[in-house]
């Protein structure tokens, strides 16, 4: 039975590389499928992104272990990954346009991951939830509970074995000890084209400085608040004839699509960290 892997890897550029890895393929009896790199110049950086399949019988250890010599010669940081769907958390408030988009996509069949769970700080979108056959979980948060909280969306994250965690517009801030548990593993999607308006009502804010753009941003979590690492942004054309409400209902169309392409190229391997930065081969 065909297999069908992926590899990404990072490290200093020089000659060589991408012979080393094609050869390594090769030896492994392995078809190379789709084949990206992306050389920074800037930084003296490359990226790689290369899906193989293979007949033979071989494995994610078996690749890793053999890799090994070709990875320290480069110095490479390097992951391979199989064909299993990454298995998603989807956290959400009170708003379920991002939620509602993200189950009719893994529906569809075309979301590139599994969803495996709601978590909620209230209750309003347990129907949909449980609509689609998912488990809804209720967490409430309260200032005083809020550390209380955290600890059990990470017990959640282990006990459903999830590999990503989605805030599809949840409305609690992660203390940064819980963004640094989920490092590099939960994405949020921002209601703005970020840098944008900060703060309550923000397509207020927009229409009341005119903007001609709407837009939101999708971004990996970190302590430093919606300033992680951008995967993916999305902006709608508008002009003066848009009051807030209509700004809002364009606004969460952005956000939908936004999350879910950050969502689905991060589970297909297609985004690695750089810092500040990310490589998204798309």
């Amino acid at each position: 039975m065909t297999q069908t892997f992926t590899l990404t890897l990072s490290c200093a550029q020089r000659p060589g590389i991408v012979h080393a890895v094609s050869s390594f393929l090769f030896e492994q009896n392995c078809d190379i499928a789709e084949h990206q790199q992306f050389d920074d110049t800037r930084s003296d950086a490359f990226f790689l992104r290369t899906s193989f399949v293979s007949a033979g019988d071989v494995d994610i250890e078996h690749l890793t272990a053999q890799f090994a010599d070709v990875a320290a010669r480069f110095a490479m940081t390097f992951n391979f990954n199989g064909s299993d769907l990454p298995r998603v958390i989807v956290m959400v408030s009170k708003m379920g346009h991002c939620l509602n988009d993200l189950i009719f996509r893994w529906r569809a069949g075309n979301l590139g991951a599994e969803l495996v769970a709601v978590v909620s700080n209230h209750e309003v979108l347990r129907p949909m939830a449980e609509a689609a056959g998912l488990p809804f979980v209720h967490v409430p948060v309260t200032p005083t509970t809020k550390p209380e909280a955290e600890a059990r969306l990470l017990e959640l994250v282990e006990e459903f074995d999830a590999d990503l965690v989605v805030l599809a517009r949840y409305m609690q801030v992660l203390s940064d000890d819980a963004c640094r548990a989920l490092r590099g593993r939960a994405i949020n999607i921002h209601h703005s084209f970020l840098p944008g308006f900060k703060g309550a009502k923000p397509y207020h804010q927009a229409f009341d400085r005119g903007v001609k753009q709407v837009g939101a941003t999708a971004h990996y979590v970190t302590p430093d608040l919606d300033e992680g690492p951008i995967i993916e942004q999305e902006v709608i054309r508008i002009d003066h004839s848009f009051d807030p409400v209509r700004l809002a209902t364009v606004g969460q169309d952005a956000e939908a699509l936004a999350l879910s392409r950050a969502v689905r190229w991060h589970c297909e391997n297609r985004v690695l960290l750089h810092g500040h930065r990310t490589v998204v081969f798309s």
